[in-house]
């Protein structure tokens, strides 16, 4: 997502089940709107149940040819719908053994961008389960992550208009990152920006409020300062907002295109790989999730702020 990806690809994960396609259909339109190629991934890993007591199992080399055929033809079809919707974008494809996040995070080490659709972390589910996905690739990925939910029966996720992207800022590294994310996505959907700074005041409150969100403001302008030049179709509208990171982000998301945050931030428990807000909107967020790692080599910049009489809730952990 820098002048270094203009090459690299745009890895999908692709699910078995024909019938989810957001995450495949989101990706070919990014790679499209990036003019990036993009490389299918399918995984499959070691077998398990399916057969009843006392029925004879195929043999390895019989189960490794009817995985492969079953597999081979999930591509295909993948490859087909692709085709159809975006019929320039360059398209590669990968059959891989192994647990489709360790397949996927490899893959990752040379993709601009990795993206996988929501798979248990829809909102009839309140844990992640083993079986997620987006989770921890979240977490692990050295580059960006895009977590595109399945629709829900309803309410129906509808875009407003304008239409917006938002970003969660801290001040921290992961949240300068993600701002530079933020403003090339909105840039290439002709989007205006919205950056959000969540304060979330301590148990005990704060000795000068107005004193510390004036400081939340410092940081948030200071973190996105200079983005303008570069992106100066991109209206960007600064918040700081009162509440809870998660759920503030969350009702931020209910209408916008996307949601970018930090895996990352200010306040999160240390070697934590994936920070609490971070994993309250993949769990929550209506729209797709876009998490950013800080690039090897950077180096931390704006400290968050700490007003008077205690510390300033994060965004982005």
């Amino acid at each position: 997502m820098t002048g270094a990806d203009r090459r690299r690809p745009i890895v999908v994960g692709v699910d078995p089940d024909r019938s989810k396609r957001p995450a495949l259909a989101w990706a070919a339109d990014e790679a499209d709107r990036r003019g990036l190629p993009l490389r299918l991934v399918h995984a499959q890993g070691v077998p398990t149940g399916g057969y009843r007591s006392g029925e004879v199992r195929p043999s390895w080399e019989e189960w490794n040819q009817a995985l492969h055929g079953v597999g081979d033809q999930v591509l295909k079809e993948a490859v087909a719908f692709v085709e159809a919707r975006q019929p320039t974008v360059e398209v590669s494809t990968l059959l891989a053994e192994g647990e489709p996040t360790w397949v996927l995070r490899e893959e990752a080490r040379s993709a601009a961008l990795v993206v996988v659709g929501s798979w248990h972390l829809n909102r009839r589910r309140e844990m992640f389960t083993s079986a997620s996905v987006a989770f921890p690739l979240s977490a692990h990925a050295p580059c960006p992550v895009a977590v595109v939910p399945e629709p829900e029966p309803e309410p129906e996720h509808v875009t407003q208009k304008p239409a917006y992207f938002v970003v969660g800022v801290d001040g921290s590294p992961d949240s300068a990152a993600a701002v530079d994310v933020a403003f090339e996505e909105a840039a290439l959907r002709g989007a205006l920006l919205r950056a959000l700074y969540v304060w979330h005041p301590p148990l005990l409150g704060v000795l000068d409020e107005d004193a510390a969100v004036r400081e939340c403001r410092r940081v948030l302008s200071e973190t996105v300062a200079g983005r303008t030049a570069t992106y100066p179709d991109v209206e960007l509208h600064h918040e700081v907002v009162r509440g809870h990171p998660v759920q503030v982000l969350t009702e931020a998301s209910e209408h916008a295109l996307g949601l970018v945050v930090g895996t990352r931030g200010h306040g999160g428990f240390t070697g934590m790989l994936l920070g609490s807000v971070s994993q309250g909107v993949l769990h929550h967020a209506r729209c797709p999730v876009i998490t950013v790692p800080v690039r090897v080599g950077e180096r931390p910049g704006t400290s968050g702020p700490d007003g008077p009489g205690g510390a300033v809730g994060p965004v982005t952990r």
